[in-house]
């Protein structure tokens, strides 16, 4: 590895600590009760080593709310979109590596989901991110019920985002629930919304 190799590789290892350990304190903490120094001094580094990372303590907290609301998302649309077996097989592993993410990163949890900040832009953020995650349940509805009507997307799509991040947070406050038991509430909550949006029964026909 060549000198110049070496010194971006421990750049970056450098800029996952400051990230990793500003996440912790954020969550523990929150925006407001955590400074530059405290960062700093947990991540082994002085204030003017931190500043080459970051411009500032709302810059940190900007760059891990993007890092972690791309990688939160990333395995489980790969699981929808590409995932194999049946619908209720690809919608359990949708759910399992959402929530194997969570719980992989419970301080970047809080962090996203519970703005301490007061900032503008953090609640812009929060809102796109919602809004993101409702696109995507909304893309589950239309590939495994087409029939659902268009204007009942949204809403339903909200549904499953709320229940979603609800029993997240749940969870992080009762950690002795194992995954699985999860998973397997948010598969039934998601295989009832579809099954029961509308699609006529052979009952309703027979009428």
């Amino acid at each position: 590895m060549s000198g110049i190799d070496r010194g971006r590789a421990a750049r970056a290892e450098t800029r996952t600590r400051i990230e990793d350990t500003a996440a912790r304190l954020f969550a523990e903490r929150g925006f407001a009760g955590t400074t530059i120094g405290e960062i700093a001094a947990e991540a082994g580094l002085s204030k003017p080593m931190l500043y080459r990372h970051f411009d500032s303590k709302q810059e940190l907290h900007h760059a891990l709310l993007e890092r972690h609301r791309d990688e939160l998302a990333a395995a489980p649309i790969r699981e929808l979109l590409h995932g194999e077996g049946d619908m209720a097989a690809r919608i359990t592993a949708m759910y399992d590596a959402w929530f194997g993410y969570v719980q992989s990163h419970p301080y970047t949890w809080r962090m996203m989901f519970r703005d301490t900040t007061g900032d503008t832009e953090v609640r812009d953020f929060h809102r796109e991110l919602q809004r993101r995650q409702r696109e995507t349940d909304i893309a589950l509805l239309r590939e495994f019920a087409p029939h659902i009507p268009e204007a009942e997307l949204e809403p339903l799509g909200e549904a499953i985002r709320s229940s979603l991040y609800g029993l997240a947070l749940w969870w992080l406050e009762r950690p002795d629930h194992p995954r699985e038991l999860l998973v397997a509430a948010m598969v039934r909550i998601t295989l009832g919304l579809i099954s029961g949006s509308g699609e006529p029964t052979a009952a309703d026909t027979d009428r």
